[in-house]
């Protein structure tokens, strides 16, 4: 049997579709003399090597979304030093900047429209700490799809704001055709809408309206 060269062995294992690092860990050569050697050698990689590159590069993934998430986790801890408490006047500015953004501007009618949970309970909060409203004053209408549970949806948003099922309005189901599945499927829970019933007091009614709106024009004109 003929005795293969260094050279001869390196192009065998070229052909049979081994990468540099593979073969230079078989032969003990450098990566530079096997690309001097092999670098008019046609090369397609074998299974090993495609399983060798798919799983350095689900490693590559594994660790770039790991660093992404622990860049995420510092930031984060960095902006809740920087912000520090609220007070009660950040409080004040914040519900003005989220009723500027998704409360009801026309009609004199208070209602801020949302589906985050999060955010309905700041406004829930917004309106009991700095308007001086009660729980009885909140009422919610859910607006939803044919694909959500009517009853599930009204007990979540019930736990999740704390107003009783009794102060909810009539559930109002979008049924329109033009609606793609995949908006409906992103809105589990549907639309909450939180509005303020007056029971006949000013204050809580067009009188507060009008100073909500005076509040942002207060604001807009500072800017």
């Amino acid at each position: 049997m003929k005795h293969l060269s260094l050279k001869e062995r390196a192009i065998n294992y070229r052909k049979c579709g081994y990468s540099y690092g593979m073969i230079s860990k078989k032969l003990g050569l450098s990566k530079s003399t096997l690309s001097d050697w092999l670098k008019e050698i046609p090369y397609k990689p074998n299974k090993e090597v495609l399983k060798r590159i798919k799983l350095a590069s689900i490693k590559s993934a594994q660790i770039a979304h790991n660093r992404r998430v622990a860049n995420i986790i510092a930031i984060k801890k960095l902006a809740k030093k920087e912000l520090g408490k609220l007070t009660k006047r950040d409080l004040w500015l914040l519900g003005i900047g989220l009723y500027l953004g998704e409360g009801s501007k026309s009609c004199e009618r208070i209602r801020v429209i949302n589906s985050d949970p999060k955010i309905i309970k700041l406004a829930i909060k917004w309106f009991k700490e700095i308007c001086g409203l009660k729980n009885e004053n909140l009422n919610i209408a859910i607006h939803i799809y044919p694909d959500n549970n009517v009853k599930n949806t009204i007990n979540y948003w019930s736990k999740i704001t704390k107003i009783p099922k009794e102060q909810f309005g009539k559930t109002q189901i979008d049924r329109r055709v033009n609606k793609l599945d995949k908006k409906r499927r992103k809105l589990p829970y549907g639309t909450a809408h939180l509005y303020v019933k007056s029971y006949g007091k000013k204050e809580f009614g067009n009188n507060l309206h009008r100073r909500i709106m005076g509040w942002i024009e207060a604001v807009l004109n500072q800017i």
